[in-house]
């Protein structure tokens, strides 16, 4: 189902920008929007739309926007005809939510809203919206199911990725605009997050310096490769949700929820190993309590996605890691030990 006019928002975030590429290598073309703040390294942000624009020009396009910006989103709309939105953007991490609430308010709910309005209005055809593992909280039932409760957030940030999913079941629900979310799970790889532990863990390791590591290592994470987060999406793309689908009556709202994870539930401390053996280099432990906000373990039920659509995440941590370290090597021209 190749072809298509797609915009995909958040697009010069991790996730954003490994999807632009994978949709322009086979055939799509891209609008592609984000508001570049400076939650994190913006050069970062420009090399991944840099990389994209460069292989892919005569069918990517990129308008910095802020998605909150009611009125930009709707000039965007009326300007160009979407076959199905893919919406990333968003105000990530659960440590700064506790930060800075505010942003998250902007950007997950207002921004989320515009959005779904303005699909709304202009009867795409599927909006895939990123939700979190986030969202489980506190729940100790393991792996986590698409059907579990999760009525009991922990951070601002799950909060309001669960508010994300309410709305777009209402959409779904009111005006039958076919709403499918994904849970994505601890995304890790190349062009990845600074934000995120594994970037840090490498930053501070080639540095020489001590590691953070809270709850004493006591951590566990369904860690997912991005190429398999990628691989997951491009296929529920093509398969919008549908009321006549097997396993739901005909009255019942076009929107679905999958877990976007490997499968696989990896303590921290062995994550931790296998990224030291991916730089080689061996690191120094801070061990602290755990902080706010954040939960022991995450693990995914896939049996939904492999079920729909015939594939599984599964590639190993040693080898996601490798290739990390590879670019990570190359994007900041570090000699290898």
């Amino acid at each position: 189902m190749t072809g298509m006019k797609i915009l995909v928002t958040g697009a010069a975030g991790f996730i954003g920008a490994a999807l632009c590429r994978r949709l322009l290598a086979r055939g799509d073309a891209v609008a592609a929007v984000d508001n570049i703040n400076d939650y994190y390294d913006v050069t970062l942000k420009q090399a991944r739309l840099d990389c994209i624009a460069k292989d892919n020009h005569a069918h990517f396009e990129f308008e910095k926007m802020d998605i909150a910006d009611r009125r930009a989103v709707a000039k965007l709309f009326a300007a160009q005809k979407f076959d199905a939105v893919i919406h990333l953007a968003a105000q990530a991490g659960v440590r700064y939510s506790l930060e800075n609430p505010a942003a998250y308010v902007d950007a997950n709910l207002v921004g989320f809203g515009n959005i779904l309005e303005a699909c709304r209005r202009a009867e795409v055809k599927h909006l895939l919206f990123a939700s979190s593992s986030s969202v489980y909280g506190g729940n100790l039932r393991m792996p986590f199911g698409e059907t579990d409760n999760t009525d009991r957030p922990l951070s601002l940030y799950a909060a309001s990725k669960k508010a994300n999913e309410l709305m777009a079941h209402s959409y779904a629900h009111l005006y039958r605009l076919r709403c499918t979310g994904l849970r994505f799970f601890t995304v890790y790889g190349p062009w990845g997050r600074p934000d995120m532990a594994f970037f840090k863990f490498a930053e501070l390791m080639l540095a020489g310096r001590a590691i953070p590591i809270y709850n004493h290592g006591d951590l566990a994470r369904d860690f997912t490769y991005i190429d398999d987060v990628v691989e997951s999406v491009v296929r529920i793309l093509d398969a919008p949700a549908s009321p006549n689908s097997s396993d739901r009556t005909d009255k019942s709202p076009p929107y679905q929820l999958y877990n976007i994870g490997n499968g696989k539930c990896v303590p921290l401390m062995e994550y931790i190993r296998a990224l030291e053996a991916a730089l080689n280099v061996r690191a120094e432990y801070e061990m602290l309590p755990m902080q706010a906000g954040d939960v022991a373990a995450t693990f995914a039920d896939t049996d939904a996605l492999a079920r729909d659509f015939d594939f599984r995440p599964a590639t190993s941590i040693e080898n996601g890691l490798a290739a990390f370290a590879d670019w990570y090597r190359d994007y900041y021209r570090i000699a290898a030990a």
